[in-house]
């Protein structure tokens, strides 16, 4: 009988995601040699090598693939037999790994742990800001409980929650003030700033102005809101930018924001978990508080 612990195959798994012994033993908290030595035992147990080492990353070896797969299963269920446990407590608590994309995380992150604290005070936050793309990847894996994200994503293994609704606004330079608002369907022909590639805010934008990147040569790029809403300050074009994002980003920036007068453009808000994650109920009830804070009679928001 092979002898693998569950220790051996978190620390494989976190040197799969990291591609670097070092980054994976910060990642576990612990030496990289003591990460280097399970590794090592390992691949003797298994009786072949599970990765090709190189001067600065690591490679998994076909054996390494498939385990990293199987590793991966394991590491969820016995997970998820912890979180059997939580979720028959009769009070929600414990760690709870939240992930949100960038275009929502700066501007709601501190509403929702100010929330959350105060609805479930033996919960321990652990935040986390990433794209789209990543963020499932995380919840698949176990390594998020629930994640905030713009629908729909379309996965039949993510239970999903709509929360609330948001505009996009047009920002446009100073000097535009007295400029009639354009009409959507017409920024095609403008120098639009949107996010870079990987952001789902961009897609959602291109999809409302009905723009492809080939056929708007104008097109510019920036990698965060607060780049897009600086270069719309300097002259340089327009921008699109969710409403939540306005009170932070205008701070420091001299621009003109408006709303469309037809087909406003607007994305749905939502919590994303597992379906087969045991903490269901309680995901729900959380989700429950965090859509709240944008209801206009949520006590939180009104005070």
């Amino acid at each position: 009988m092979i002898n693998i612990s569950i220790r051996q195959l978190r620390y494989f798994e976190a040197l799969a995601v990291h591609g670097h012994f070092g980054r994976a033993a910060e990642a576990c908290a612990i030496s990289q040699p003591a990460l280097s030595l399970q590794i090592k035992e390992l691949e003797d147990t298994l009786g072949a090598p599970l990765v090709e080492r190189g001067p600065r990353h690591v490679t998994l070896t076909p054996l390494g693939e498939t385990l990293m797969h199987r590793a991966r299963a394991i590491l969820l269920a016995v997970q998820e037999v912890g979180d059997l446990a939580r979720a028959a407590a009769s009070e929600i608590s414990g760690p709870l790994h939240i992930g949100m994309i960038p275009t929502i995380a700066p501007y709601f992150f501190p509403e929702v742990i100010h929330a959350l604290r105060q609805h479930f005070p033996k919960l321990d936050l652990v935040p986390r800001e990433s794209k789209t793309k990543t963020l499932v990847e995380e919840l698949k894996a176990g390594r998020l409980d629930i994640a905030i994200m713009a629908l729909p994503l379309h996965d039949p293994s993510l239970q999903e929650m709509a929360l609330f609704e948001e505009e996009f606004l047009l920002v446009r330079p100073p000097s535009h003030r007295s400029q009639p608002v354009p009409r959507l369907e017409s920024l095609h022909k403008a120098s639009l700033l949107l996010l870079e590639e990987g952001h789902c805010f961009r897609d959602q934008a291109l999809d409302f102005c009905n723009i492809t990147p080939d056929s708007n040569p104008s097109l510019m790029e920036g990698s965060s809101l607060s780049t897009l809403v600086q270069m719309v300050g300097a002259e340089i074009g327009l921008s699109l930018i969710p409403e939540m994002a306005l009170p932070i980003e205008t701070q420091s920036a001299d621009v003109c924001v408006s709303r469309f007068e037809q087909n406003q453009p607007t994305r749905i808000i939502g919590a994303f978990w597992r379906k087969t994650n045991p903490l269901g109920t309680s995901l729900e009830a959380i989700a429950k508080v965090i859509g709240a804070l944008r209801s206009e009679d949520n006590p939180l928001t009104s005070a």
